[in-house]
């Protein structure tokens, strides 16, 4: 059983910092293709960044040049470091490990989730 444990969550006011974490039972070395996920209430699954198995990411525009993604295959552990962070980064945040689409912010190319860490930016 595959299984994805984030952490790193909770709250921060705005312009701070976090990271998250993301512990998981597969050998992210092979893996296709790892991302974070978010969703606000009452709004839709938005993809935040993937990277992939030759560690090509990509991100969400409303995150470039704030979020980055990586990887530590030795700890089989995703992380994004969080910088700068406004309210509308409010969330919960989804880690996602898959083996279809094409690793650039698709929901529908993964095959497992993580239960999510909430986030919350004051202002």
């Amino acid at each position: 059983q595959v299984r994805l444990v984030e952490s790193g969550g909770g709250s921060v006011q705005t312009g701070g910092s976090l990271r998250l974490s993301c512990a998981a039972s597969i050998n992210t070395y092979s893996t296709y293709c790892m991302g974070w996920f978010r969703q606000a209430p009452g709004k839709e699954r938005e993809g935040v960044a993937t990277i992939d198995l030759t560690s090509r990411t990509t991100y969400a525009d409303s995150v470039k040049g704030r979020f980055t993604i990586s990887k530590d295959n030795a700890k089989n552990t995703l992380y994004l470091q969080m910088n700068s962070l406004k309210p509308e980064d409010t969330a919960m945040y989804y880690c996602a490990a898959g083996y279809g689409g094409t690793c650039q912010l698709g929901a529908t190319g993964m095959n497992y989730w993580g239960k999510g860490t909430q986030i919350t930016i004051s202002s």
